[in-house]
């Protein structure tokens, strides 16, 4: 018999729609009231949270962090339920924790749970299979949506409302979900995981565009109330040269400066030595972030910052 944890923390999984089609959260979460009958494997069902996934903050994140660390090694595997919006955030940052050595596995649903053809439900029994199943353990976190299996590192929401949403850029899924099994592709490669008991700082994320400049943004950001920055750079990890030169000041000021490219699939590089170039941004102490999408980099500057790394080992860790 496996034992499994749930943890239910809102979103549309957890929610209906009205007779307007507006949906919206309940009292009471629909998800609890579930009752799946799944042979050889116990549900322990915990209402963690009941919140719209825009409302998720990375408190939240440490607090079921800490949740799992505090009971999950008297489990064989563990299920969160969370709204898709920021679902990937929240995988990422859980996946980059200290948590015990057994599948942790979040799912959600495009659809809410009284609309035809929800997807929840299914979505619900498909990650309880993935979190029970031998194979799991030691792939990381895991994003189970749709009948696929997928990386927290590199899965990302990629349609408003399909319920196939979740893509993983140039990787692919990790696996699939068969009829009677699961099929893993891949293997999860090795990573650094931290043990925080507080999260805090501002690292706000800042896409590049076309005519970028000299009374932008960038020039709009105080090195006193930030901790950190991330760029969404154009193309392989360029921004327009009046950009430069107030990236350059910030770097100067002590803020880190994280890039990552604004384009879906690819890795960003410093590739360019002309000015706003990503070889001239290298040199000025930007740090490039290999595959991994804008919020995920804006987590893991945040998450190395909270554990105190500064200097070279915030740079090996970043660009790692």
């Amino acid at each position: 018999m496996k034992e499994i944890l749930v943890l239910h923390t809102g979103g549309t999984i957890s929610m209906q729609a009205d007779a307007n089609g507006k949906v919206a959260p309940n009292n009471i979460n629909p998800m609890t009231q579930v009752g799946l009958d799944i042979d050889n494997i116990n549900l322990t069902v915990i209402d963690f949270l009941n919140l719209p996934s825009p409302h998720i903050i990375p408190k939240h994140m440490l607090a079921l962090y800490h949740k799992i660390k505090e009971i999950g090694d008297n489990y064989d595997g563990i299920v969160i339920t969370h709204g898709t919006d920021t679902l990937e955030e929240t995988a990422y940052f859980i996946d980059t924790m200290e948590v015990p050595d057994i599948p942790i596995v979040l799912t959600g649903a495009m659809r809410s749970s009284n609309e035809i053809g929800s997807d929840g439900i299914y979505n619900y029994l498909t990650a309880i299979k993935v979190a029970s199943h031998d194979k799991s353990k030691g792939k990381g976190v895991l994003v189970v949506m749709n009948d696929e299996i997928h990386a927290a590192k590199y899965v990302t929401k990629t349609h408003t409302t399909n319920v196939s949403t979740f893509r993983t850029p140039t990787h692919g899924p990790l696996g699939v979900i068969m009829k009677n099994d699961i099929l893993f592709f891949k293997t999860a490669e090795p990573r650094v995981r931290f043990d925080l008991q507080t999260v805090s700082g501002t690292v706000p994320i800042i896409k590049a565009y076309a005519g970028m400049g000299d009374g932008s943004i960038l020039s709009l950001l105080n090195p006193d109330s930030i901790q950190g920055l991330v760029i969404e750079a154009l193309g392989a990890g360029n921004i327009p040269p009046l950009a430069a030169p107030e990236v350059q000041r910030l770097i100067a000021l002590g803020i880190p400066v994280v890039l990552v490219s604004r384009c879906f699939n690819g890795i960003a590089e410093p590739v360019y030595a002309y000015q706003g170039g990503g070889a001239m941004l290298r040199d000025a102490g930007v740090m490039f972030v290999k595959e991994l999408n804008a919020p995920k980099a804006r987590l893991k500057l945040l998450i190395a910052l909270n554990a105190g790394l500064n200097g070279q080992a915030l740079k090996d860790y970043i660009e790692g």
